[in-house]
């Protein structure tokens, strides 16, 4: 049973997101006497997040769904420096034009899970770079350098970590930190933000912020973090073996969204349903307690559930469709992944090699030569043992693709178009 008062904090704990809270009575308090505004922030360093960025996503979720205000802040400003946390060397610098292309890519996935708008609970998309992209320097280091120490700084795991690795930290970098705490400030002051959510690797930037607040505004604010998620074997979490599992669905198709969480791990079951899907509680405990053949039908649910949060339930619907029709009926289904191949390339002959790179199975030709040593590679469902195999018109069967499957669980279509 949650220690937790308030619908807020009790709905995160229940389901596992909480590592670690400051204030955690004064918090409960606050959620549970009215609405409380809280964000997060999200670089813009790709054009899609990925699976791994579903925890705090979902943490938005439930905050508007127990009646308080979302800010999605997307750091166009920080961007431009790049978050240090975690990683032993600095990130790519991106320009203007790919950090604006790259925000307005990955905006799209939010609207998915809270609603926007003008009204009192409705969330807020902000951008950093509208206050940051006009800071003064000097009245800046003035204002609000006394506020941080260098030895303070060199504490915290995103800057210790690295130094301990003996990887360069760049001053660029090393400035982060005091960009992401005045974001927390300046919500605040625009907003009345008081919280500010992350992943654990996120403390010691979200406390430099509470800090801040306090000492520039006499501000109470708040800091809640995630733990680091990993599935059960220790992989970590939104990443494969084949790249990440991307939320935006141009770079990943709800069908192949959908076969992720299906591939979940046994141990994971329940945890992930109570992340990343809105089930009841109840009915996820009862699902996790099957034993057998029955867990892979709470693999599908799970699947479904969190692929209608993303594309919506009559896109899981579908790829759910499409897998049954694949693996229990030996049928093609309507959502699998298709590329299309000019008609002129099979007439002439096309390379099983090429095919597979053509429709997404390998990424290079020396993979697609591997895997068909390996006995993994099929076409229409027949075993091909030779890497020189030509694909042509003949191939084609009575639905106009060709299908393409590695393993038992992977499976594409090409689609002869044109001349």
């Amino acid at each position: 049973m949650s220690k937790f008062q308030s619908d807020f904090l009790r709905v995160l704990d229940e389901r596992g997101f909480i590592q670690d809270v400051s204030h955690p009575e004064e918090l409960d308090a606050a959620a549970k006497a009215g609405a409380i505004t809280a964000y997060i922030g999200f670089d813009c360093t790709a054009s899609s997040l990925h699976a791994g960025s579903l925890v705090q996503i979902m943490m938005l979720y439930w905050l508007q769904q127990t009646g308080h205000r979302v800010i999605a802040l997307m750091g166009g400003g920080t961007t431009r420096v790049g978050d240090p946390s975690g990683k032993d060397e600095s990130r790519k610098l991106l320009n203007d034009e790919q950090i604006a292309a790259n925000m307005a890519s990955i905006q799209k996935v939010f609207s998915r899970f809270v609603t926007f708008g003008d009204g009192a609970s409705d969330a807020v998309m902000a951008n950093n770079a509208d206050w940051l992209d006009k800071l003064n320097y000097i009245d800046f280091l003035r204002d609000y350098g006394p506020h941080f120490t260098i030895n303070r700084m060199l504490s915290f795991d995103s800057v210790k970590l690295r130094l301990e690795r003996e990887q360069p930290l760049t001053f660029l970098e090393f400035n982060y930190m005091i960009l992401q705490a005045y974001d927390f400030v300046e919500l605040h002051r625009r907003y009345g933000c008081v919280l500010q959510m992350g992943g654990s690797d996120q403390w010691g930037n979200i406390v430099n912020g509470l800090e801040l607040g306090r000492r520039v505004d006499g501000a109470q604010l708040y800091g809640l973090t995630t733990p680091l998620l990993t599935t059960s074997s220790g992989a970590k979490m939104g990443k494969t073996a084949d790249g990440a599992v991307w939320l935006n669905e141009d770079l990943l198709s709800p069908y192949e969204y959908w076969q992720y969480w299906r591939n979940a791990e046994d141990a994971d079951i329940g945890r992930f349903m109570k992340l990343f899907t809105a089930m009841p509680l109840d009915e996820i405990a009862r699902l996790e307690a099957l034993e057998g053949a029955e867990r892979n039908e709470a693999k599908k649910i799970l699947a479904t559930e969190a692929t209608a949060m993303l594309h919506g339930r009559a896109a899981a619907n579908e790829a759910a469709d499409t897998a049954r029709k694949t693996f229990e009926q030996g049928t093609i289904g309507d959502s699998l992944p298709t590329f299309d191949v000019l008609a002129g390339e099979l007439q002439d002959g096309f390379g099983i090699l090429a095919a597979l790179v053509r429709a997404g199975l390998a990424s290079s030709n020396s993979e697609a030569r591997r895997s068909i040593k390996g006995g993994a590679i099929r076409l229409n469902d027949t075993p091909v043992t030779d890497e020189k195999s030509m694909i042509g018109t003949g191939d084609v069967g009575p639905d106009n693709v060709i299908k393409l499957s590695m393993g038992r669980k992977r499976h594409a279509l090409l689609r002869p178009v044109g001349k």
